[in-house]
C-alpha cells in the first residue's frame, strides 16, 4: 500500500490515532524511538500510554512500523501483532535496530 493511500485510509480513525501513526511512519528502518518520543512529537507529552494504545490498534503495519517503538528504558514494550513481543524482537533484529 502506498503512503498516499495509507494517509487517506487513516482519515477513518481519530485525529489522535492519525497523529501517532504519522509520527511512527517517520522512524527510519533500523532505528527505534520511544513511546515518549511519539507523544512529544504529536504535542501530547503526557499521553505516553495513549500512544501505546493507538499503536496497539495500528491496522497499517508494516507501513506504519509500530514495532520500532520501544520503552524509554530500552525495553521492548508491547506488541499486539501476531507473535507478540517475540515477533517485535525478531523484526527489530532483522532491521538491525537491536
Amino acid at each position: 500500500m502506498e503512503k498516499k493511500e495509507i494517509l487517506e485510509r487513516m482519515k477513518a480513525y481519530t485525529p489522535f490515532q492519525q497523529a501517532v501513526w504519522r509520527a511512527c511512519m517517520r522512524i527510519p528502518a533500523g532505528q527505534t524511538r520511544s513511546y515518549k518520543w511519539i507523544a512529544e512529537q504529536i504535542g501530547k507529552p503526557g499521553a505516553v500510554r495513549a500512544v501505546g494504545s493507538a499503536l496497539g490498534k495500528n491496522p497499517f503495519a508494516p507501513a506504519v512500523p509500530c514495532h520500532r517503538v520501544i520503552k524509554s528504558d530500552g525495553g521492548l514494550g508491547g506488541f499486539s501483532a501476531a507473535g507478540g513481543r517475540a515477533a517485535k524482537l525478531r523484526l527489530l533484529k532483522k532491521e538491525g535496530a537491536l
